[in-house]
């Protein structure tokens, strides 16, 4: 069993912001996971018994796919430790604080928040006020 640490809400994190602009779609359960979900510098295929969503560059999907466009990723500079506790809260309770609404993506070794390129400003200012790097 591994053993736990946790994020000080003092603990400053360097954020990178991914250049593309991402849309998160919704697929039907049964569906195939289509080729141009995958091959991008981010894409997260996320299958559960009602749906099949995709987080992927927002060119590649297709006309006609039920998506939200216009999302940013902001990667947690990592690797972390799994044991590793309030890593993503202390990035997401202010973004919350703020006004920020996000979509989390976990990955082994990091973290993804996703936030709406309408509240971009408004999140790299919010992390920033709490001690962390955007870049």
């Amino acid at each position: 069993m591994g053993e736990t640490s946790a994020i000080a809400p003092t603990t400053s994190l360097r954020l990178s912001m991914l250049g593309e602009r991402l849309a998160v779609c919704r697929l039907d359960t049964g569906s195939a996971v289509p080729d141009w979900a995958t091959a991008a510098q981010l894409s997260s295929i996320t299958r559960t018994a009602g749906e099949l969503s995709v987080v992927c560059p927002e060119e590649r999907v297709p006309v006609g796919i039920t998506c939200e466009r216009g999302w940013h990723a902001l990667r947690l500079e990592g690797p972390f430790e799994f044991g590793m506790t309030g890593l993503l809260s202390s990035v997401a309770v202010p973004l919350a604080e703020s006004g920020v609404s996000i979509l989390a993506i976990a990955t082994y070794e990091t973290d993804y928040v996703l936030v709406q390129e309408s509240q971009l400003d408004l999140a790299t200012q919010a992390l920033r006020e709490r001690g962390h790097e955007t870049r």
